[in-house]
């Protein structure tokens, strides 16, 4: 990792500001070369609209969803900007107020209504919002912008317009899921939620998403074939674990249960408590640590029997998982501790002067890249011994005395309030398999200024960092018949306050991160999360 750099001039500000829709595609000025074989769309998410009628919007999460797209096309790019039409965004924009309540800010009754219909809207509650600013990802055909409850939204790639909100509780018992979901080769689309299992306790629902009907002269949607395939057990009965995302290996779903925990009684009350959001009902537990969960892809079927537990940490980006001589290697982005990394996402924390960013950060959990061991064959030693005969690793696995199996990871990546996160690989070559090379955004006291590259064997570490600019997650797109794994490019859109042009998509040689070439568009481009290349 380079040396750290400092933002004195905290031009990161920019990233969390207002923009405004483009009316069409604005084309971009090139330096450098694309390579010929470049064609197609870079998709991105991310909030857009970070106040309205005067009351801002509080956290990260909490803006209103905005869908970007680069387009790649016989060597020019253009770049295309529009709001998702969710209701939360056209109810705000026609009432001009928060209307309904996102993870950080609380929608309050309209000051216009008399006190008898203001006292009615109080105990209706909240309604779950359908912002979906988080990722953008492909099923079947289609493409949807995702969050994590239990709504979608149906996009058109082509002219970025809204199509339809989806409700995922029509098709499974699920009250939301990940914005991560994975993709076999064949198209099935896998994600997990929480939900309410037996004896109204919560529990864990994997959702199988079928791929198109080839064979149908009309395709069916594959939403409405969507199934629950498995369901596993929450560690507390009225307490499910915050999930972003799970991990998967050609024959296994990991999922992690962290000590960020979701307060049911906390959340249902915040239904009817005016100001509650999201956010208010999280709370840590202290003493449970972190524990793995495993199950089998076909049959579907939970390992109960492999009781895995560490100390604790919070996980939102699985990294990769494989399955390697009787054992599963998961690779995991990690911040230490139970304390819930989102408390220090909220804008006014990540809008402030440098010193102040640094200053809070400083007590933020520590991140790290972690790689976790988990043996299959869990009754072949005695206990306290290590069971990881991997050579490659020093991660252990050790039976205890009341059955369970500690774990201790290799650390692949830490630097003191330096994070590699949002983190990519050569995702149809090795996802589930034994792999080399992770692509990651570098966190500076979580203000995002280089793209790093890791080589998970290794350590060994990459870096393109140029001065004032801020980066997003990159993406990795191959070679066509490339035979390296790390045989391609990375597209991270960058922005540069204070330049000519002050945003660019970059392309860099993902072999070495040099750059090959940059498109430079004369507009501020706020912050992306998460996003897709469509070819």
């Amino acid at each position: 990792m380079a040396s750290r750099v400092e933002h004195p001039a905290a031009g990161y500000k920019k990233i969390f500001e207002t923009v405004e829709e483009l009316n069409e595609p604005i084309p971009a000025q090139i330096i450098g070369v694309i390579p010929p074989w470049l064609g197609g769309s870079l998709l991105r998410m991310g909030p857009g609209l970070f106040e309205v009628g005067g009351e801002p919007f509080n956290h990260l999460f909490d803006g209103q969803a905005l869908v970007h797209k680069f387009d790649l096309k016989n060597g020019q790019v253009t770049y295309y900007r529009k709001f998702i039409r969710s209701d939360a965004y056209v109810r705000a924009m026609t009432e001009n107020r928060v209307v309904i309540t996102e993870f950080g800010t609380a929608a309050y009754p309209d000051p216009c209504k008399n006190i008898f219909s203001r006292f009615f809207t109080y105990f209706k509650g909240i309604e779950v919002t359908d912002n979906c600013l988080v990722n953008i990802c492909p099923i079947g055909e289609d493409f949807y912008a995702v969050t994590e409850t239990n709504y979608i939204t149906k996009v058109d790639p082509d002219s970025l317009e809204t199509l339809k909100k989806v409700d995922l509780c029509k098709y499974v018992s699920v009250n939301g899921v990940t914005a991560h979901p994975h993709t076999d080769a064949d198209g099935t689309v896998y994600n997990i939620g929480n939900c309410f299992g037996k004896n109204l306790s919560l529990a864990y629902n994997i959702v199988k998403i079928p791929p198109p009907r080839e064979d149908e002269k009309n395709k069916s949607d594959p939403l409405e074939r969507s199934q629950v395939v498995l369901q596993l057990p929450s560690s507390e009965r009225l307490k499910p674990s915050y999930l972003h995302s799970f991990g998967m290996t050609d024959n296994h779903f990991v999922f992690v249960e962290q000590p960020v925990k979701i307060n049911l009684l906390k959340f249902l009350s915040a239904w009817s408590v005016r100001g509650a959001t999201y956010m208010d009902c999280f709370e840590a537990n202290d003493s449970m640590g972190t524990w793995f969960h495993l199950a089998t892809k076909d049959p579907a079927d939970y390992l109960s029997s492999h009781k895995f537990r560490t100390s604790a940490f919070n996980i939102f980006h699985h990294i990769n998982a494989y399955e390697e001589q009787g054992f599963i290697v998961v690779d995991l982005c990690t911040w230490k501790g139970h304390d819930f990394v989102y408390d220090y996402l909220y804008l006014a924390n990540i809008k402030e002067e440098w010193e102040e960013v640094k200053k809070a950060a400083m007590t933020a959990p520590q991140p790290e890249v972690r790689r976790y061991v988990l043996p299959l064959d869990i009754h072949r030693e005695a206990q306290g011994k290590n069971l990881v005969s991997l050579s490659y690793t020093t991660a252990t696995a050790a039976l205890r005395s009341d059955g369970t199996i500690w774990l201790e990871p290799e650390v692949l990546f830490s630097g003191p309030r330096q994070a590699f996160e949002f983190p990519q690989i050569n995702y149809s070559l090795c996802r589930g398999k034994k792999y080399s090379f992770a692509y990651g955004l570098g966190l500076n006291h979580f203000i995002p200024d280089r793209i790093v590259k890791l080589n998970v064997q290794t350590k060994e570490t990459w870096v393109w960092q140029e001065e004032e600019c801020y980066p997003s997650e990159p993406l990795f797109v191959p070679t066509p018949e490339a035979t390296q794994e790390d045989d391609g490019v990375l597209l991270s859109i960058v922005v540069k306050p204070g330049a000519e042009r002050p945003s660019f998509l970059l392309v860099l040689n993902a072999m070495k991160l040099t750059e090959l070439a940059r498109a430079e568009v004369n507009t501020i481009i706020p912050v992306t999360l998460h996003g897709t290349y469509r070819p």
